[in-house]
């Protein structure tokens, strides 16, 4: 099975708000030999990446996220039918739970998905097309993605780096949500570039949070350590 089905700390909150989540983990960056987080270098966050953080400090779910990885590299039609399959059985799960289907397609990866269209019954069609009834949500450090489909929410993951503050505008100025990790708890503020700070990591459905939201997070894992200015401290 490609989809984690709430398998951590924070998806396993979902469930209180009505929601279970699958999360699809592959391996960040170029660490499979293609890229899958384009604006990793500029953002700094590839060194402080949650790859690692929880049971990512596994060899042995590291290297199923490489398989994964390899899979869709190297098959990628045949990758998006498992796809379609995990994504059935987590909204079967989902029915019999009395709850509703949540997915995140890129846990630790930023994959424009929207732009993926494979054959389905004869027709090219996009996950999102398929699932017509699950809501799909991610976050993204890519400002111009658009034309995105009414069950696909993206929030915006901010980065304290010198380097990424135009595209941090970029977002800022469109309106769109934001998610931005802090050095710690106590340094999240109230309020952040004018908007109302949410807590991140009450739950992990961003999507029910306002569109003009800022999601305050606290670093965690390598993140604690970072040093690229992709975690703002005071």
């Amino acid at each position: 099975m490609l989809l984690n089905i709430d398998q951590n700390a924070k998806t396993s909150k979902n469930t209180k708000f009505g929601y279970l989540t699958g999360i699809l983990y592959l391996s960040p960056a170029d660490l499979s030999g293609v890229n899958y987080c384009p604006m990793a270098e500029l953002a700094g966050c590839k060194k402080p990446c949650l790859n690692t953080s929880g049971r990512g400090q596994f060899d042995s779910i590291q290297a199923a996220r490489l398989k994964k990885s390899h899979f869709f590299n190297s098959d990628q039609e045949g990758f998006m039918r498992q796809l379609v399959t995990d994504i059935g059985f987590l909204s079967r799960k989902a029915k019999k739970l009395g709850l509703k289907a949540a997915v995140r397609l890129n846990g630790t990866s930023d994959i424009q998905w929207e732009k993926i269209k494979f054959k389905w019954f004869n027709k090219d069609q996009t996950i999102f097309d398929i699932f017509p009834n699950v809501q799909f949500y991610d976050y993204t450090k890519i400002p111009n993605r658009s034309n995105l489909p009414d069950n696909y929410d993206l929030t915006f993951s901010y980065s304290g780096a010198e380097s990424f503050q135009k595209y941090n505008e970029r977002a800022i100025k469109k309106g769109i949500r934001i998610a931005a990790v802090f050095d710690k708890p106590e340094n999240i503020p109230v309020t952040f570039h004018k908007r109302k700070v949410f807590n991140g990591d009450k739950h992990d459905l961003t999507f029910l949070n306002p569109k003009n939201a800022v999601l305050g997070l606290y670093a965690k894992g390598k993140a604690r350590k970072d040093t690229s200015g992709f975690v703002i401290s005071k």
